[in-house]
C-alpha cells in the first residue's frame, strides 16, 4: 500500500517562507510526475508545480519565482519551497505523484492527505 505523507505547512505572516515535504512509503519501482496542488474552499484544486523525473519543472503563473519544486527520487519524496508568500496563497496544498510498482506495470496516481498553509497576518 502506497502512502504520501505531507509535511511543513502552517502559519506564515505575508512574505514569509514555508517549506513542504511529501514522502511516498511502500513498494515502488519507479516515480514518474511528482508535484502539489492546492484547494481553497469552494474551489477546485489546481496545479500549483510539478517535476518530471528528470527535472523538468512546470509552475502556475500565480507562484512563478516565489515557490521552487524539487524532488529526491531515491526517496520518492517531493519538496515546494514557498517563498515570498501572500495570502492568496492560502490553500490546503496536496501533494500527487505516479507510481509504478513494477517494470511492467502502469502508473498510478496517489495524493497526499493535504497541509493547510496559511498567510495571514
Amino acid at each position: 500500500q502506497v502512502q504520501l505523507v505531507e509535511s511543513g505547512g502552517g502559519l506564515v505572516q505575508p512574505g514569509g517562507s514555508l517549506r513542504l515535504s511529501c514522502a511516498a512509503s511502500g513498494s515502488i519501482f519507479r516515480s514518474n510526475v511528482m508535484g502539489w496542488y492546492r484547494q481553497t474552499l469552494g474551489e477546485q484544486r489546481e496545479l500549483v508545480a510539478a517535476v518530471t523525473t528528470d527535472g523538468y519543472e512546470l509552475y502556475a503563473d500565480s507562484v512563478k519565482g516565489r515557490f521552487t519544486v524539487s524532488r529526491d527520487n531515491a526517496k520518492n519524496a517531493v519538496y515546494l519551497q514557498m517563498n515570498s508568500l501572500k495570502p492568496e496563497d492560502t490553500a490546503v496544498y496536496y501533494c500527487n505523484a505516479y507510481f509504478m510498482m513494477a517494470i511492467t506495470s502502469p502508473e498510478y496516481n496517489y495524493w497526499g492527505q493535504g497541509t493547510q498553509v496559511t498567510v495571514s497576518s
